[in-house]
This record gives structure tokens, sequence and C-alpha cells, in this order.
């Protein structure tokens, strides 16, 4: 078996990997000349590359390794699956007991009524199936002219053909053709860079509004639900004011759609409990889920579904599923994962431990020259650049250019921070404990040091 630490010298790995692997969201010509930065293992909170550079990881990988890397527990479950049953479908009036135990589990912690399970393989699959399922839904109950589902812009909800065009992000609608009909977009609540004079309340209950603006203008009996995450994670950790919510319930209440909250990014600890529905009083009829139900370790995902949409939908075939749909290996690796969260006392200690002492150092990072603000809910956080605080301006360069030398100033560090055009967000792993929150901050303190001194010596500290 080929030991994965006796790898070969940097040079020659990145040059296989440019001859051969496609990346995704990335100008591979570009990352050609420049070389892939190779990972080779990673331990708790801490990645390792190919020269022994260890780096904290801020980001969870991809907002998903919620319980740390390097979890043995995890590992064990899945040789044991593999050996015992390494794959079944779940076509063909077939179960297994993975699929079925984790299913029940999902209904256990998942609130109100949502106790039934579709498997997929992703959040993307999930999303694909959320749009068939809610249709089929509609047709089901007579009213097949219920097709459009609303979104906003600016969110993310996958990057396949259907789960690409809920999202609302201009770059992926460029390409392939997107959006695919009947789903349309309404304005993200993003306050910083679209509230103008509104106060946060006021801007929130303005957004919230739109959704009932389209209803009305679709015609309810037109529309079959809304999608949006609870925060919005790749759009750049964009906390919603605390009006936006409920009122984006009150009109999903008056009206006949359904509510899906993408909890890809949100949901197994993220916000401080189970799912960010539960954080902000979320009552949806389905719930999408993936990355953090295995913390990364083996790919699933699934929509959490009420009893009401899944006894209509249980009345017909329902022409649908996955391959992977429930692999039993994923299913196996999800529950254990889920007995760590809850055992070790993963959300205890990211609403008591974590979140107190990231809050406190993260805030302060406001202060900085280069923030003019900073959200934090649970371990998920955002701070926005700026040239100017008072007026919340965005730069004169291009969109994205201060965002990505902050970012490379990190790399240049030692911690994972993504920017999102000219925010930077993180989502450690849950278990972070304070003293990694310090050292992940006093790293992000000297890559923004860094980054402020590049773009005043190049002139770039100019407001648009």
């Amino acid at each position: 078996m080929r030991q994965i630490s006796n790898h070969l010298p940097t040079a020659e790995l990145q040059a296989l990997d440019a001859a051969h692997h496609m990346h995704p969201f990335t100008a591979n010509e570009g990352l050609a000349k420049k070389g892939a930065r190779i990972i080779t293992r990673a331990r708790g909170v801490t990645l390792t590359d190919s020269e022994g550079n260890e780096i904290l990881d801020g980001m969870a990988g991809l907002w998903c390794v919620n319980i740390g890397y390097g979890r043995k527990e995890l590992a064990q479950v899945a040789a044991r699956q593999m050996e015992e049953l390494p794959f079944y479908n779940t076509f063909f009036q077939t179960s297994h007991v993975p699929a079925i135990a984790l299913a029940a589990r999902l209904a256990e912690l998942a609130p109100h009524d949502l106790n039934h399970v579709f498997f997929a393989g992703s959040g993307s699959e999930a999303n694909d199936t959320n749009i068939r399922m809610v249709r089929h839904y509609w047709a089901m109950k007579g009213k097949p002219d219920k097709k459009v589902i609303i979104s906003r812009k600016n969110a993310y909800h996958g990057s396949s053909m259907g789960s690409a065009s809920l999202g609302g992000m201009a770059g992926m609608h460029a390409q392939g053709g997107m959006p695919i009909p009947d789903i349309v977009h309404i304005d993200q609540p993003h306050w910083y860079s679209e509230g103008g004079d509104m106060t946060p309340e006021e801007f929130g209950l303005e957004r919230a509004r739109q959704l009932e603006a389209m209803i009305e203008k679709l015609g309810e009996d037109n529309v079959a639900a809304f999608i949006a995450e609870p925060i919005q994670g790749a759009g750049g950790v964009i906390v919603p004011p605390d009006s936006y919510w409920p009122e984006v319930q009150r009109i999903c209440d008056r009206y006949e759609i359904l509510l899906i909250a993408d909890e890809v990014i949100t949901g197994f600890g993220r916000t401080g409990n189970w799912f960010g529905s539960q954080t902000y009083g979320i009552r949806p009829h389905i719930m999408t889920v993936a990355k953090g139900l295995s913390s990364g370790y083996a790919p699933i995902g699934g929509s959490i579904v009420c009893d009401e949409v899944a006894e209509v939908i249980a009345k017909d075939e329902f022409n649908h599923g996955y391959t992977y749909s429930g692999h039993p290996v994923a299913a196996a690796v999800a529950l254990e994962n889920l007995r760590i969260i809850e055992e070790e006392g993963v959300i205890d200690h990211v609403r008591d431990v974590a979140h107190p002492h990231l809050a406190e150092r993260w805030h302060a990072l406001a202060d900085h020259p280069l923030v003019g603000e900073t959200k934090l809910v649970g371990l998920m956080g955002s701070l926005a650049l700026t040239p100017d605080k008072a007026s919340r301006a965005k730069f004169a360069a291009e969109p994205g250019t201060a965002g990505y030398i902050v970012r490379e100033r990190c790399f240049a560090n030692n911690v994972v921070m993504r920017h999102v055009m000219d925010r930077m967000v993180i989502a450690p792993p849950l278990v972070i404990k304070p003293a990694e929150i310090d050292l992940l901050i006093e790293r992000a303190t000297k890559a923004l040091d860094e980054a402020h001194a590049e773009l005043k010596a190049e002139g770039m500290l100019k407001a648009a």
C-alpha cells in the first residue's frame, strides 16, 4: 500500500496535477503556472502541506470538517462497514441498516415535523431533489402550475444545473445556460453593501417583503417554494438583519408555498444549534443537509422532509434517485459523526466556549483600518474590507482585488481564510480551542496588516 506521506517532490506533484486534474471554480491554466498547494495530511484544526508547513484551517475544509481532522473512529466505522456491506442501493423496494438508522436519527434531531429523509451524495444533488420534489408535490395536489421556485441573488445552493439555477450567482449563470426555467431571484438581505440609509431593521423588512411582492407578481397559484440559506455562506457569510426571518416566515405562512431551508453549511452545530433554522426560528417544510452531516469524511447529503410533503409524495412512484442515495459507508460514517457531536458536547462547546472567545477576538478586528464590518454567528464569520469605514465604501479597484490580496497574505501566514469578493470569511472546525482561536486571529491580523501595506503602496486604498 502506498503511503501518502511518502510522496513525490512538490514540483512533480504540481506538474502531475496541472497535467491531469481539472480543479473546480478555477482558471486551470493560471493555476498550472502558479502550482497548486498540495495538502498531505491533517489533524485537529491543522493541515500539513507537502513542504511541511502547518496551516490553521479557518474554513473547516469547505465548511464541512465540523469535528476536526484525524478522527480514527470514523475511519474504523467506514472500514467495518466496507467489510460488512460496502454498497447496496435503496431502489427496488430494498433498504439497509445504515440508511435506516441515519434517517431515523435525522428525524430525531430535526425540528418540528421534519421526519423523513431522501438521501443524496451532496448538497447539490439534494437541492436538485428539492426542485423535483416540490413540483411533484404540487402536481399530486392537483396544482401542476405551481412550479416557480423563488430564491435570492448571491445565494449558493450547489453547482449542478438545477442547484446552480436555484443559486443566485451571476458568474455561474453566465456559463452553461442557467437558470433553468421557472426559477426567479429576489434581492439578498445584505445590509452592509445594499442597505443605503435604511436601518438594518428597516432593510430586513424591505428585503423580506420582496418575497411577498414576487409571489403576488407571479400569482400564488404559480409559486411552488422559496429556498434560502439561514445565513448565506458562499455569498460571504451574509447575516440577515433580525427583522428578516420573522417576516419571511410570516409571508410563507400566509401564502400557499413551501419553505426550503438550505442547511448545507449551517447544519450540525455551525450556528450553535443543531440547525440554523433553530437559531432563527424558521419552520421549513424541507431542509437541505450535507457537509457537516459526515464532517466531510464521506460524501453524503439529503433532504429532510416534513410529514405533509412526504405523505403526498408517498402516494405515487417518485421517479427520482441516485446510485449512492443512502450509501451504506457514508451513512455509517455520518451516524458516527453525529454520535461524536452529541456525546462530546461539540455544540455546547461552540455555544459556550468557542463562540464567546472568537466573538471577542473577531469583533476587535473592526478596529483594523481595512475592516468596515465584522459579523459572527456561532463559528461562521465575515469581515467586510473597505477603503473608507464611515461610508461603507467599495474599492475603486476591480471587486475582489483587495480580498484576493488578503487571502494570499493569509496563506503566506499559514492560515486559511476565504475571500468572497472583498469580504473575508471563516468557518473553522467546531472543535477549535481558545488557544487555536488566538493563533487564527494572530495570523489573520498579520495578513491584514501586510495586505493593508501592499494596498497602500500600490495606491489602491481608494473608494469607488
